[in-house]
């Protein structure tokens, strides 16, 4: 299935529907000079996550008096990771100049439910919008969440910054161990310089706004989400030429913490037919002179 990009004056959008209906590239040409918003990647620079976000422990949940076992689909780690969506082949329902809408049908397998997901992308001059619907298909309730995982570009200033109430602290596998104020040096209600902070946390309490800024390309972009997208995954690994900020609808291991007793973590519950839907948008900024490399 060919690529397909999207133009909206100098901005541009390239999907990969076959390739986890992933976007690879988002940027924005202007002046004979170019942004780019999301890190360019042959087969990934952002992947929707469906039907859960982040990891399922050891691949394996309980749900209504049914033991589920999931394939560890990113080995060698030995927990389950970000759902079907990100490698799955998906449909195109619609392409035009500005707009494409991706579906993606799963049947009932390992994970006993049959749903469908769509994704649409609305590209505008100066925000990109998606959104991403995750419907039942199946006779029983289903448990449910979903996401939104982009890498950005990083530089040596760049930074994040966004009202949250507390973080996920985590042990050496970045599954959550206890609820706790977000630390000094890694709080992005603070700010936080992306070399300055190591993150891979969910945080709650998020306001669903997030600034990213990139001082020395003299750019900025602000993400904003809708509900149910409540909780926010900051990833800053050191040495690598990426980092992310994932707007997503549940903590990590988000269903064995609400089967445990958890009434925070965010699990959804799709009735049969039900769906649940987020909305995530992309606004950036760029001054007017040429952007510095990376």
């Amino acid at each position: 299935m060919e690529p397909i990009t999207l133009r909206a004056d100098g901005a541009g959008l390239t999907l990969a529907p076959s390739i986890g209906g992933a976007v690879t590239r988002y940027w924005l040409e202007r002046d004979g000079a170019t942004w780019e918003w999301l890190r360019p990647a042959p087969v990934m620079a952002a992947y929707p996550l469906v039907p859960y976000s982040n990891r399922i422990r050891e691949g394996r949940f309980a749900f209504r008096g049914r033991t589920v076992t999931l394939p560890l689909n990113r080995p060698p780690e030995r927990h389950a990771i970000h759902g079907h969506g990100w490698q799955a082949r998906w449909q195109v329902i619609e392409a035009g100049p500005t707009e494409a809408r991706l579906e993606y049908r799963h049947a009932a397998d390992d994970w006993p439910w049959a749903y469908r997901a769509t994704q649409r992308f609305t590209l505008g001059p100066t925000s990109l919008t998606v959104t991403i619907t995750l419907t039942s298909e199946t006779d029983a309730p289903m448990p449910a969440g979903l996401g939104w995982h982009p890498y950005f570009p990083r530089t040596p200033r760049a930074a994040i910054a966004a009202d949250v109430g507390a973080v996920w602290l985590t042990d050496a596998e970045t599954m959550p161990t206890a609820l706790a104020p977000p630390p000094a040096g890694g709080d992005p209600s603070r700010g936080v310089t992306v070399d300055g902070a190591t993150l891979d946390n969910c945080f709650v309490g998020w306001s669903r706004r997030a600034l990213i800024e990139w001082p020395e390309r003299g750019a900025s972009l602000l993400m904003t989400a809708g509900p149910p997208l409540d909780y926010l995954v900051v990833f800053t690994p050191p040495a690598l030429p990426f980092f992310c900020v994932e707007p997503v609808s549940h903590v990590t291991d988000a269903f064995n913490l609400a089967e445990a007793g958890r009434a925070d973590t965010g699990r959804r519950v799709l009735e049969p037919g039900a769906t649940m839907e987020a909305t995530v948008t992309l606004s950036p900024r760029a001054a007017t002179a040429t952007p510095a490399p990376g």
